[in-house]
């Protein structure tokens, strides 16, 4: 398990792949973004996004679980604070396959909780053709050595 000492700054962590399908795209706008470039072909090939597309939610949701599988659910993550900024950079379509890396961009210990550490971490997702699609910025929370013996 990794915890905050493994956190080096710069340390690239690599995302994915991620294979976008038209049904998880219909499915999450159904439920939590019902505009119609998310939902219907022609409403979408009529709007600015030229085409289909996953809402800037559903990739958000995608990263998670990229972040998830890539490194979160083997280290001492206590969660985050919250998220200091998203970009959604271009659409991203069905059919699509993303990749990204999350790069540590500097860390400190909790002035509070000496065995809580704070990275701060940008994540950039890119499709198929290596295009940027998704930037975000965010705090990691994450337990010492210390904080994971005691």
């Amino acid at each position: 398990m990794r915890t905050y000492e493994d956190f080096d700054e710069g340390l690239e962590l690599p995302l994915g792949p991620y294979a976008v399908t038209r049904e998880e795209v219909l499915e999450f706008a159904r439920e939590f973004d019902p505009q119609p470039f998310h939902l219907d072909e022609d409403a979408a090939r009529e709007s600015m996004l030229g085409g289909l597309s996953a809402s800037g939610w559903h990739t958000c949701a995608m990263m998670m679980r990229m972040m998830a599988d890539g490194y979160i659910r083997d280290s001492s993550s206590q969660g985050s604070p919250g998220v200091d900024y998203v970009k959604w950079l271009r659409p991203v379509r069905p059919g699509d396959v993303l990749t990204g890396t999350a790069q540590v961009q500097s860390r400190r210990l909790s002035a509070k909780r000496p065995t809580l550490g704070l990275a701060k971490i940008v994540t950039v997702l890119r499709n198929q053709r290596d295009e940027p699609v998704l930037e975000s910025e965010y705090t990691l929370l994450l337990l010492t050595r210390d904080g994971v013996a005691a």
